[in-house]
């Protein structure tokens, strides 16, 4: 061309005929189980394109009345073969759609389809590459057909290697239909076996609306002469309209989908017209799978069909992972999937789809809920851990799974998990602003917390948490309807002007402790929150919990270092007695193990347990002599303050006459 020629051509890309082949046979598919799958696929529709030229064409009427699929094998010749008595192909058709990669008979068929007729079919191709995955195992694939309607002679035989060449010649067979006879490879002779074969039509055709037959066995695994049997259900449950569906067939077709032994505990089938044509029917189990927390297991449960043929089960763009339990179905034409029908592609109708399949479900839980009370108890217990990430993971749903999410609390039964957020909000006090919680590391040291005594003596409910995944949880909401959400445990407590804590005579005893504790703390104040306990730690708002921050760095993650508050109850004898001790090195020890008593309450690990086990020992040793109280030089005050203390005990008893003797010679003792 000449040096400024601006002429525009068109041209047509190259295929090296060979090379495509190969890379569809060696390249597209991922599972070789798949060739069976998409031939039993295409003999379907082979089926189903009879079934509808049957409803025009007059003469092809008594071809329908036994349509079926048949699937045989031979060990010795190492050959699989795929029948079907569905419309067949002229030899035009075979050089047309089996002769043309990427060219679908079945696609072609479906395009003249209108209205009801497209609605009503039920034919499962879409590429034109299905037939090719028969080169998978095989080395060699013969094809014998002849269409319905035509003369026995008329049948086409073809051949291929899949070396880019193909034979036709002509031949005879005396029904239509199509066969397909595989030669298999070297490598994939297992496949010439009626259990693999079985197999693997139950896993992904076993809802295909047709009969498979295979010849049947004896006792002794012999072919009897002539008779078939049918391997595969032939029935898709869920394309059936619920009112025609019994509760026990619910039951039933879950335990053969789940591989369950147990009833389900819930279920709920739709069936979704409109923009998007689909149906979803899912179930909830009874029993939690062991490995419901493996964060590395795919998530499988829900099965993904299009037309009744099954594609795949990992399906978690279908629904989110908070979800996982769910086992059940979705089964649509109109979902994008890749070539070799083995991945689902993301776009807006699997958006809508999933978007839809969580609606359902919260439903269904919600309803429960609602108006069966045992039910929703058994699937709490069950799956309550796992619905709550669902707060954090699903966003546009967060406000409905919060009212899904139940609780035990200082108000419910002994530790059982009833309470949802709108009860305890009904319950509120008149002044009572927050959602009142408290995380720990199990229900009884929730239950014995000191930070709830304040709560108690008031009569505020407080949730107990207690879950592993509540601490993180708690830490992505603040509010759910409009109340705020408030640890009891953590920051400064504000429960309104009755909470003000009596500091008389405190604030020197909480300096004093202060010193002593020094770094291990942010600080010591008089508190609001105990009436009971000598003292308990308090974290920052946004703090982790002592008991978590140990979980975390057993597994290795890294914690901030963070300083608590010990608050103290100065009108605890304990605290009264310490008070008494001065600033001697008694006093520190017994500030130390305040100290270390309050993180063991709050489930957290002393930085050295052998120095607390060292400090309690050496003062229990000398309790009485030098125990809180005892100060110097005040020894024999302290005897007989003590054993006037015992003697005024409620029990008459010989050991209340020593003690009061006791006090009397103190006493004697103490005026000489």
């Amino acid at each position: 061309m000449a040096s400024g020629d601006t002429r525009s051509e068109t041209h047509e890309f190259q295929a090296e005929v060979q090379q495509l082949l190969k890379l569809v046979i060696h390249s597209l598919y991922s599972n070789r189980d798949i060739f069976l799958r998409e031939l039993v696929s295409n003999a379907s529709d082979a089926c189903d394109r009879l079934r509808f030229e049957a409803l025009t064409e007059e003469a092809l009427a008594p071809l329908v009345s036994d349509l079926h699929i048949g699937v045989d094998w031979d060990g010795d010749a190492r050959t699989v073969t795929v029948s079907d008595n569905g419309i067949g192909m002229t030899r035009d058709d075979v050089v047309a759609n089996i002769g043309t990669i990427a060219k679908s008979g079945t696609r072609q068929f479906l395009d003249q389809l209108t209205g009801d007729q497209k609605k009503d079919a039920q034919l499962i191709g879409q590429f034109g590459v299905g037939f090719y995955a028969a080169f998978v195992v095989a080395d060699r694939v013969e094809l014998v057909t002849r269409r319905a309607g035509e003369p026995e002679d008329t049948a086409v035989h073809w051949i291929s290697s899949g070396d880019g060449t193909y034979t036709l010649e002509a031949t005879t067979r005396e029904h239509p239909g199509t066969d397909v006879i595989l030669h298999l490879s070297e490598a994939c002779a297992e496949f010439a076996d009626r259990q693999r074969l079985e197999g693997i039509i139950r896993r992904y055709s076993d809802h295909i609306t047709f009969p498979i037959r295979m010849p049947a066995l004896d006792d002794e695994g012999n072919r009897k002469d002539d008779e078939f049997e049918t391997v595969n259900r032939a029935s898709a449950l869920w394309r059936r309209p619920k009112r025609e569906i019994s509760a026990d067939e619910y039951r039933e077709f879950y335990k053969h989908i789940a591989h369950d032994f147990d009833d389900p505990l819930l279920w709920t089938h739709n069936h979704v017209e409109g923009k998007y044509e689909y149906t979803t029917l899912f179930y909830i189990p009874k029993r939690a799978p062991f490995d419901l927390f493996d964060r590395e297991r795919d998530m499988r449960g829900v099965k993904l069909y299009v037309q009744r043929v099954f594609i795949m089960e990992e399906a978690d763009k279908l629904l989110p992972r908070y979800l996982r339990f769910v086992r059940g179905l979705v089964d649509s034409n109109d979902l994008p999937l890749n070539v070799s029908r083995e991945l689902l592609q993301s776009n807006r109708v699997v958006d809508s789809i999933r978007s839809a399949s969580v609606k359902k479900i919260l439903d269904l839980l919600e309803e429960t809920a609602k108006n069966d009370s045992e039910s929703y108890a058994t699937f709490w217990r069950e799956f309550g851990q796992v619905l709550k990430e669902g707060v954090v993971e699903d966003f546009a749903n967060r406000e409905r799974i919060l009212g899904l999410l139940r609780f035990a609390s200082t108000h419910s039964e002994e530790g059982v998990q009833t309470v949802s957020l709108d009860d305890y909000i009904g319950r509120m006090r008149e002044d009572q602003e927050k959602i009142w919680y408290i995380t720990a590391d199990s229900l009884k040291a929730a239950q014995k917390s000191p930070h709830l005594e304040y709560f108690r003596k008031q009569g505020i409910e407080v949730l107990l948490l207690h879950d592993r995944v509540d601490e993180w949880l708690m830490a992505q909401i603040s509010e759910y309807q409009g109340k705020s959400f408030a640890s009891v445990a953590k920051g400064d407590l504000d429960v309104g002007e009755d909470s003000d804590g009596d500091e008389e005579g405190g604030s020197d005893l909480a300096a004093r402790i202060r010193a002593v504790l020094d770094e291990r703390v942010a600080d010591v104040r008089v508190s609001k929150r105990l009436t009971d306990s000598p003292a308990c730690l308090v974290l920052g708002e946004y703090d982790v919990a002592l008991h978590m921050q140990h979980l975390l760095r057993q597994a290795g993650h890294y914690v901030p270092e963070s300083r608590p508050t010990l608050e103290i109850n100065p009108a605890h004898p304990l605290l009264q007695r310490m008070e008494a001790l001065g600033d001697s090195e008694r006093f520190g020890e017994w500030s130390e193990l305040l100290f270390d008593q309050a993180v063991l309450a709050e489930g957290g690990q002393l930085e050295d347990p052998a120095a607390f086990v060292n400090r309690l020992n050496g003062l229990l040793a000398t309790w009485p002599e030098a125990g809180p109280g005892r100060a110097a030089g005040a020894s024999a005050d302290a005897a007989a303050d003590d054993a006037t203390d015992a003697a005024s005990g409620e029990a008459q008893t010989e050991e209340a006459g020593g003690a009061q003797a006791a006090a009397e010679e103190a006493e004697r003792n103490r005026e000489a």
